[in-house]
């Protein structure tokens, strides 16, 4: 590997900086004057949601669905999340904030202060056991293959790896890495390892300890 790589081409879309992105419409932190009684409604509907795409996946949600178990009428759910398409929109938006939250400022070794190697592991362990809670959810919510690497959350997610490697292996070369081992963590691949070859969730955690590890040439953790 040269020691200086040429410049990585940037996609057609802006880059823009490392930050928490801004996923969706109608978040509180879009809506500065949201009162907190709505907050609070918003916050109800969308653990409720995500209650239900737990217990019967994302096929079964329905807005009637989330007012009964938010126990709230059902209009109250159409005016705040317009209908089933918002409400997806909307329950990624909240755990996508969640995550990158936890990346740019939750405790170590998945927030900052740890060394990047750890920060890597811990970064692919959050996102596998993410995905296996979450699977149909994230599927429903998979862009199409033109948009597919640049999707702000996923765009935003392969930037992070690429910090990481560029910290952890300075000589490698980190823009195509990156996307190497976030295709690993691809939700798509996730859904054919676990459900549809029934590996268990342990193995392809383990997998990833082991990729990074070659990846980075370091030891693979006990």
């Amino acid at each position: 590997m040269p020691a200086t790589l040429p410049p990585f081409p940037q996609p057609q879309e802006n880059v823009g900086p490392t930050e928490l992105l801004q996923l969706g419409a109608g978040t509180e932190e879009g809506e500065p004057c949201l009162r907190a009684d709505a907050a609070r409604n918003r916050a109800r509907l969308l653990e409720a949601a995500e209650r239900l795409v737990a217990e019967h996946g994302a096929a079964a949600l329905t807005m009637e669905a989330v007012a009964t178990a938010a126990s709230v009428g059902k209009g109250t759910v159409f005016r705040r999340f317009g209908d089933r398409t918002g409400l997806l929109a909307a329950m990624l938006d909240h755990s996508e904030r969640k995550f990158q939250a936890a990346l740019l400022s939750g405790p170590p070794p998945l927030g900052p202060g740890a060394p990047p190697v750890e920060r890597l592991r811990a970064f692919g362990c959050a996102l596998l056991s993410r995905s296996v809670d979450q699977l149909d959810l994230l599927l429903a919510g998979e862009p199409g293959p033109e948009r597919r690497h640049t999707f702000p959350p996923r765009r935003f997610l392969r930037q992070h790896v690429a910090l990481l490697l560029r910290e952890a292996v300075p000589d490698a070369d980190s823009e195509l890495l990156s996307h190497t081992l976030m295709a690993y963590l691809d939700a798509a691949l996730i859904h054919h390892l676990t459900e549809q070859c029934g590996l268990p969730a342990e193995r392809v955690r383990a997998g990833w300890l082991d990729l990074v590890a070659r990846v980075t040439r370091t030891a693979t953790p006990s």
